[in-house]
């Protein structure tokens, strides 16, 4: 397992839906640039990206593909089945920016540490099939589940991503992947979907379980950035 980071903290920054970015020291990652982002700022600047599984809301596929052409220094890492289709695409001739990430690698990605988890989607419904989904622990201190709520095995998580709303998640699910975490701060993503009012609703209910369970809530608009804790 990797070691606690001493690195200093890097500050968030949330873009559309379920797309954040990290900056440190000069340096950038990024998880999952999805069709409900706006690209252009979400990558600007980016030394790397993590693409936890291959739906477009998590991966846009043909303009990141653009995005790496125009940027040979930068690189990608996602499932297998992702870096497969996406080397297709290209015809290969982005193969050395394509790193494939599988559940119990550790990494090094832009300056960060990174502990990847999970294995599968959550199921959205029996005759869907499910694919392949990664979290990924950064530092050990920030936590982006993708479309899953596997918990790390972890005390004293600093940042919870959490998703607040999609065709596989219940307002329960949510609640009790909060509780189970216990982390010291729980940021909302995954949340396109819901409307102004709507959003209210499960904000609300979010804000009443991390506090209860130890936890700040931090709601970020789109572009807003905060410190992790």
């Amino acid at each position: 397992m990797l070691p606690p980071s001493t690195s200093s903290p890097p500050h968030i920054t949330k873009h559309g839906h379920a797309c954040i970015s990290l900056h440190r020291d000069g340096r950038s990652l990024v998880i999952d640039p999805g069709a409900f982002t706006d690209l252009s700022v979400a990558l600007d600047g980016a030394e790397h990206v993590l693409v936890t599984h291959e739906h477009a809301d998590h991966l846009d596929a043909a303009p990141v593909l653009q995005w790496l052409n125009d940027h040979p220094e930068a690189t990608l890492t996602a499932p297998p089945a992702v870096i497969s289709a996406l080397g297709a695409a290209s015809e290969n001739e982005l193969s050395a920016q394509l790193l494939v990430a599988e559940p119990g690698d550790e990494l090094e990605r832009a300056g960060f540490r990174i502990r990847v988890l999970g294995g599968q989607h959550a199921v959205i419904h029996p005759q869907i099939p499910v694919v392949a989904n990664l979290g990924y622990l950064i530092d050990e201190r920030l936590y982006h589940p993708g479309d899953a709520y596997v918990v790390p095995e972890l005390t004293g998580l600093d940042t919870l991503l959490v998703p607040v709303s999609a065709p596989w998640a219940r307002l329960a699910e949510t609640l009790d992947f909060i509780i189970a975490v216990r982390p010291r701060q729980v940021i909302p993503i995954h949340d396109a979907l819901l409307s102004g009012v709507g959003r209210g609703v499960y904000l609300k209910q979010v804000e009443a379980f991390a506090q209860r369970y130890g936890a700040e809530l931090t709601v970020l608009t789109e572009g807003e950035k905060t410190w992790m804790r």
